[in-house]
């Protein structure tokens, strides 16, 4: 491994400040392989960055010997890294889950699977780490972290994204419990690798277990009860998990019992995290329409969130009822006003395909819900749904009330949806990470996305294409004096929202800002996030790969660019007569903020805009509108 890795970097050396292209390195390693027979000796792209950061840290002498500097280090890493698009939106993501706890949904195409949180499967990627770390947070975050930096991504600045079904229907003190565990493991890294052993050996001696094949077995008879029919989810998590339940050890039962923690312990970890090297630059949890509550949206701006992810699903009332969604278009609408007015992102989620769909209906469904004043999301995750053993949708099926669409008719929808998103818009994903062999019919596309993207292309539709994912500028470089700020004004029922982005020439996007105007006077006061009069900032996004904090050795962050965005949200603000401004920062932000004069005000940070400064002379002229 060592003479691959150095003749790796020699071959940078003879190519002084570039990375080495896939081609390139793929010659290299086969060279290495020429003449070795057996598969499992041969050297992989995979095995060169691990062997490399290990013996920066376990053998100093050695790596010492190589002579590598911080501009070849840099150069190195580019041209080992795996799947650079991790990354490429400036953060590094890191997705768990919560543990299995009875859900007070009843939707249709919702899987049972006993082993994980409702609507979730075990063969998921992320459900199969968090099986294996126990779904303790703290193991799991550490576990991906390692992943992430042992396939080159930099982890300086870490969005957290909690899945596990609807976060209020577990306890206030788990849910402290659990985000206080995810932030000191954040904090702990790189370190924490003594801490992560003795939690598993905890959990080992209270009697669970992470190996698969006997989680399966153990789980199997209360599994088939619920395929079956005869135990409902609820029940059958209970039997297994709650007091009393007999899948699993006495031990485990008192040792779920104590994940608890108080906001007094959550503060300490987001005051260390506000320092760390790492630091937490986002946190998503999950929930449903019906259960969002201003004093819920209050306990979550204390515990740190930043955005929320309410499943939809659907805009028409008939197909919410026929899909067994225990909520109305009503709770949705208002769901979105207080998410929107309390200052987090709002991230929904929308089936295709549901009971009762047809791909007209479900283009118009779409166009709904960016039309309607009342939602219009700020992300949104589009999926098909597809059948899995276990759901109700399975005697639908059998019986003929339901039928999947072709690949040819999803596309279809999916262009069509592409093309209806405004510019302030992401569609994040358009596929859920099940599994081909867990899905009965239904979509087995992983590449989805790419067909959906080919379809635009061939049609000669790319430049209608005004959607923010389509438009990152990823990892490409960024010349900064030909970026201009444009200004996209729309309307909510209680705001009036600016989505500010800098923009290249070509349409790429570099930075965005989403800031709100509250409309106050439609308001009751106990919908009140902020004082009255105060403006809100609700995101500010920076685009290009992931830099290091406080070194500006990516494409377009640490720049400038979002000061120039909060500054000119600030004058927006001010001559719209708001007198405060309001920021939604993630605790690893707040020294940030505070830099741009912003203040600790309660759940927020703020800006007292009497005296706002005057945008810097020579900044791009601002456009009105979007891109034509």
């Amino acid at each position: 491994m060592e003479e691959l890795l150095l003749d790796i970097l020699e071959r940078l050396r003879r190519e002084p400040g570039r990375a080495l292209g896939p081609a390139e390195l793929d010659r290299i390693i086969r060279a290495h392989n020429r003449g070795v027979h057996d598969n499992a000796r041969h050297l992989s792209k995979r095995q060169v960055l691990p062997y490399y950061l290990h013996v920066r840290e376990a053998d100093p002498a050695r790596w010492s010997s190589w002579e590598v500097d911080c501009e070849l280090e840099r150069r190195l890493v580019e041209t080992l890294r795996l799947k650079p698009r991790r990354t490429a939106s400036g953060v590094a993501t890191v997705t768990v889950l919560t543990r299995p706890a009875p859900c007070s949904g009843s939707c249709v195409f919702c899987p049972n699977d006993v082993r994980m949180p409702k609507s979730y499967l075990h063969r998921e990627p992320a459900c199969r780490r968090a099986e294996q770390g126990f779904f303790d947070p703290y193991l799991q975050v550490h576990a991906r972290l390692r992943a992430l930096s042992q396939m080159g991504h930099p982890t300086d600045k870490v969005e957290l994204i909690v899945l596990g079904g609807t976060w209020s229907d577990y306890p206030r003190a788990y849910q402290v419990w659990f985000v206080r565990e995810l932030f000191r493991a954040v904090n702990d890294w790189p370190g924490g690798d003594g801490e992560a052993e003795r939690l598993r050996a905890l959990y080992r001696e209270a009697g669970l277990t992470d190996d698969a094949e006997e989680l399966a077995e153990r789980v199997r008879p209360t599994q088939e009860l619920v395929d079956a029919g005869r135990l409902s989810y609820n029940d059958a998590v209970r039997r297994l998990w709650g007091p009393g339940g007999d899948g699993a050890a006495e031990g485990a039962r008192a040792l779920l019992a104590r994940q608890t923690a108080t906001l007094d312990e959550l503060a300490r970890e987001h005051a260390r995290n506000e320092g760390a090297t790492h630091r937490v630059v986002g946190l998503v949890v999950e929930t449903r329409p019906d259960a969002v509550t201003p004093e819920c949206l209050r306990l979550l701006r204390r515990l740190g969130c930043t955005k929320v992810q309410i499943g939809v699903q659907s805009t028409r009332e008939d197909a919410l009822a026929a899909n067994g969604r225990n909520t109305s278009l009503e709770e949705v609408r208002r769901a979105f006003a207080l998410i929107r007015l309390y200052g987090f992102k709002i991230h929904s989620h929308l089936m295709l395909n549901l009971v009762g769909a047809t791909p007209e209906l479900d283009r118009r469904d779409f166009s709904a819900l960016v039309s309607d004043p009342a939602l219009r999301p700020d992300e949104v995750k589009l999926y098909p749904c597809a059948l899995v053993p276990g759901t109700r949708l399975v005697a639908l099926y059998d019986r003929g009330a339901w039928r999947p669409y072709t690949v040819e008719e999803l596309v279809d929808v999916l262009v069509a949806d592409v093309l209806a998103t405004p510019p302030y818009m992401r569609i994040s994903r358009m596929i859920r990470d099940i599994g081909a062999d867990d899905i009965l019919v239904g979509n087995k596309h992983a590449n989805l996305r790419q067909l959906v993207d080919e379809k635009i292309r061939a049609s000669g539709l790319s430049r209608r294409v005004r959607e923010i994912r389509y438009r990152e500028i990823a990892r490409r470089e960024v010349d900064l004096s030909r970026l201009e700020l444009v200004d996209v004004p729309y309307e909510t029922d209680v705001t009036r929202e600016r989505f500010l982005e800098w923009v290249t020439p070509e349409g790429r996007i570099a930075g965005f800002l989403r800031l709100s105007l509250p409309r106050w006077e439609r308001l009751r006061t106990d919908e009140l996030a902020t004082r009255p009069g105060d403006a809100m900032i609700r995101e500010v996004h920076v685009y290009g790969e992931a830099a290091h904090l406080g070194r500006a050795d990516a494409s377009a962050q640490h720049r400038g660019l979002g000061r120039a965005l909060v500054e000119r949200a600030a004058s927006i603000a001010a001559e719209e007569g708001y007198a405060g401004l309001c920021v939604v920062s993630s605790i690893g932000t707040r020294g940030y903020y505070r830099g741009l004069g912003f203040v600790d005000d309660g759940l927020y940070q703020r800006r007292d805009l009497s005296a706002a400064p005057v945008a810097p002379a020579g900044e791009p002229q601002v456009a009105r509108g979007a891109r034509p």
